[in-house]
């Protein structure tokens, strides 16, 4: 998430040479990543919707961000 953005509210992934922007509210995606890293994507953005929506408010207004949680997977 960076400050300055635009609605709607959203975040920027990598992985690898892959970039693509999640939309916070309906998970829509601008941009490639592959199907297995898209699917963790979702699941944290699931469990963190409302985390993400807050950090999108503070964004707005600069301020600082709250630090989310990562997905916590068995490897």
């Amino acid at each position: 998430m960076f400050y300055n953005e635009h609605n709607p509210p959203h975040f920027h992934v990598e992985y690898q040479e892959y970039t693509a922007i999640i939309s916070i509210e309906n998970g829509i995606v601008k941009g490639e990543m592959p199907r297995k890293q898209l699917n963790l994507i979702f699941k944290w953005l699931d469990l963190h919707k409302a985390e993400l929506l807050e950090n999108w408010e503070l964004s707005l207004s600069r301020q600082q961000l709250n630090k989310i949680n990562p997905l916590n997977i068995d490897l």
